[in-house]
């Protein structure tokens, strides 16, 4: 094989449309109901879409149950009992600020648009680092420059003068408040670049539905908006069977239901979304050491799948939940900039508290070795699974333009995410090729996800594969009927080796360790 020279082709600017059409075109990921035109936010995982997305969610659990001794999982129904929210706070603090522009009919989340004026002074900040950095080379000291530079000491102050304004207004739900900073920032509506707004009004995001046999005795519930609280009401029942003890973590994968005011951005924010939690019990006063601890062990899981440190940053929270006492995303750059990926929250009791006092139960923990009872502190970890997906699936595609003029498509995913090991093909359709390529098939099918195929010539088949992802590709041609090896093709290289067919299962095993 050739040497070849990789270019990347895609922008910034597109690469988010590429994905979604690629998604679409191999199988990753539809529009839900789309011979019905849609529903807005809401997307079906595809054939190789399903398999990505549970390798990703075995991978997060085989890291945080698996390999944590301390540590086990719960699967909690979706349905609670209505009071569960109640307690949580859910009922009546879990909205969002919603405003409506009346040119462009365009809605959004007023906060939001504070926080992306905030991002546009924030990158001005960032601007004039990098060009001093250019300028001084070596011996730039950049907390130096932050705490001495005029124009970066003014945009500094100008946020710090807007988020004054915004945090106590989002706490104290003053929506007038909320209105004139906008006004007062002359924040103009994205679409349409006008003004024109109105009034802020407060909006529920939990979607509610009746059970019961009839309407008159039906009891208002709700699909849960977070994975959370499951593991609250059942922090009691787990630490009892498992004979936990302190600290403990309980994790769990599951479906969480939003009514976003604005859900866009393909599948970065839906309204039907899949969450990998984890709960970490800890004793009072101790939360801060494990808070950072899990910090740092959750940014080492995803650099662990190859992806570059610099895709990755922390952003510790200005404004923190009525819940916390500290609260860090690990934000990730997708294809429309750094975006928060996962939380790491230090919840204090505040969940078991409020559970124990709505309840009347008590979920206390005995601590033998202080000898004493309390309710313990909870350090919780929390990543969207399909935001994970995202962040994958941008990262890994590439368009590169070969020597000769050609040109491909390879989605260079971690080989253990990938929806399939390896891909088995016969040369051509006869003499024999497919029994053989069958027994192959056969044989490696039960340790890995495999992908037979006759049709079309063998480099269309590479293709196809590089776009799926597919870290391995083996061709079965006449020579492997006469001396038992075949051809083993890799993936981000291409290059081809002639290998004999037992070796083929040790040589994948080996690449899928990296």
């Amino acid at each position: 094989m050739p040497n070849h020279k990789i270019q990347q082709m895609a922008t910034n600017e597109d690469l988010l449309k590429k994905i979604i059409a690629h998604a679409k075109e191999y199988g990753f990921v539809f529009q839900s109901s789309e011979i019905y035109d849609g529903l807005s936010a809401v997307y079906d995982y595809a054939q190789n879409g399903a398999e990505l997305k549970k390798n990703i969610r075995d991978y997060w659990w085989k890291a945080m149950v698996q390999m944590h001794e301390n540590i086990v999982g719960i699967d909690s129904a979706i349905f609670m009992h209505p009071t569960v929210w109640k307690a949580s706070g859910h009922v009546d603090a879990f909205n969002d600020p919603m405003i409506d522009n009346k040119d462009s009919k365009k809605r959004y989340r007023a906060d939001v648009l504070v926080e992306d004026f905030l991002a546009k002074i924030e990158a001005k900040i960032t601007k004039e680092v990098t060009k001093a950095q250019k300028r001084f080379g070596d011996s730039f000291d950049e907390k130096q420059f932050r705490e001495t530079n005029p124009r970066v000491l003014a945009n500094v102050k100008k946020m710090d003068d807007i988020k004054e304004r915004l945090y106590p207004a989002m706490d104290n739900n003053d929506m007038d408040a909320i209105k004139a900073l906008i006004e007062d920032l002359g924040i103009a509506c994205p679409m349409s670049g006008s003004r024109n707004w109105t009034e802020v009004r407060q909006f529920n995001l939990m979607f509610n539905t009746q059970m019961g046999s009839t309407a008159e005795g039906a009891t208002e519930i709700f699909l849960r908006p977070e994975t959370a609280q499951g593991i609250f009401v059942n922090y009691l029942n787990v630490q009892k069977t498992g004979r936990m003890k302190i600290p403990f973590g309980i994790a769990q994968t599951g479906k969480a239901f939003r009514n976003e005011i604005v859900a866009r951005q393909f599948i970065f924010r839906m309204r039907e979304f899949e969450q990998m939690e984890m709960q970490f019990f800890v004793r009072p006063g101790e939360e801060m050491k494990w808070y950072e601890y899990w910090k740092e062990q959750r940014m080492q899981w995803h650099q662990s799948l190859g992806i570059p440190i610099e895709k990755f940053r922390f952003h510790d929270h200005d404004k923190l939940a009525h819940y916390a006492n500290a609260a860090a995303d690990i934000e990730f750059e997708f294809p429309m900039g750094f975006k928060e990926l996962e939380g790491i929250h230090s919840r204090t009791d505040f969940d078991l508290g409020a559970h124990e006092e709505f309840s009347g139960k008590k979920l206390r923990y005995h601590d033998p070795e202080l000898n004493e009872s309390y309710v313990p502190y909870v350090v919780e970890t929390s990543i969207g699974l399909d935001r994970m997906f995202l962040a994958v699936m941008s990262h890994a595609y590439n368009e590169e333009k070969l020597e000769g003029g050609n040109s491909r498509v390879v989605m260079k995913l971690p080989p253990k995410l990938a929806p399939y090991k390896v891909a088995v093909f016969p040369l051509t359709k006869k003499d024999g090729l497919p029994e053989k390529a069958r027994e192959i098939m056969d044989g490696l099918k039960m340790d890995y996800m495999c992908f037979y195929e006759e049709k079309d010539t063998i480099g269309k088949r590479y293709r196809r594969h590089d776009a799926i992802g597919t870290p391995y590709c083996v061709t079965v041609d006449h020579q492997t009927l006469e001396d038992n090896t075949v051809t083993i093709r890799e993936r981000d290289s291409m290059t081809q080796e002639r290998v004999a067919i037992d070796k083929v299962s040790g040589i994948v095993a080996e690449r899928l360790k990296s």
